[in-house]
């Protein structure tokens, strides 16, 4: 019931908000833009070992993911571009925050953690990717628990209370864990089709989020 609660004031005031902006002619895009800027100050933080305070930036950069979609539905400018913008900078804010823990880690010489976010990252791209690649070959695949939303949560957590040891050796194993559950679910659905010609070109970022303003009908992600 509390929760509940919480949920209908959040969503009242993100109306108030996307209803303001929307009176300003603030094109979707812009705030989504924003949000990246945001995300790479978050990164800094981080690369600079302040974990506390990129928490709480990656917290206000939320706010701009969760405003361009309302935007866009409210003034009518949900588009295709959108959607692929949107995913785009979504990769990008990923990469960012990894970075900046790349940094910290070898700044400090923690060669351990040095490596564990590295395998995050790689884990962070390919459940991207998995996504991708399998939907150009079977319907759906959003199948495994660790998307760009878990980790973004995740990672806030482990900033906030200075818990990114723990929260890296989670992402690493889950992120990855994905990955696996991905490729198993795609061979299961495509086990029956006739063989596909092979190419050199794939898709690289997760294709337009349901939830996403920019399609039609979700970065983290």
């Amino acid at each position: 019931m509390l929760s509940q609660t919480i949920g209908r004031i959040c969503r009242a005031i993100l109306n108030l908000m996307v209803r303001g902006i929307s009176l300003l002619g603030v094109n979707p895009n812009l705030l989504t833009f924003v949000g990246f800027l945001i995300t790479l100050l978050a990164a800094y933080y981080l690369a600079e070992g302040r974990f506390f305070d990129a928490g709480i930036v990656i917290i206000f950069s939320g706010v701009f993911d969760m405003l361009d979609g309302r935007l866009a539905r409210i003034t009518n400018k949900v588009t295709k571009f959108g959607a692929f913008f949107d995913s785009v900078l979504d990769r990008y804010s990923d990469m960012a925050l990894f970075l900046g823990l790349l940094i910290h880690y070898a700044r400090i010489e923690e060669m351990t953690y040095l490596v564990l976010a590295g395998v995050v990252m790689m884990g962070a791209v390919m459940t991207s990717y998995t996504r991708a690649r399998a939907e150009s070959l079977i319907p759906l695949c959003k199948v495994g628990f660790m998307e760009r939303p878990e980790r973004l949560v995740l990672i806030i957590i482990g900033a906030l209370f200075n818990k990114m040891a723990p929260v890296l050796w989670v992402m690493a194993v889950m992120s990855n864990l994905t990955v696996v559950h991905r490729i198993v679910y795609t061979w299961k659905q495509a086990s029956g089709d006739s063989p596909v010609e092979q190419t050199d070109a794939a898709p690289s970022s997760d294709p337009p989020r349901p939830a996403s303003h920019k399609s039609a009908p979700q970065g983290l992600h």
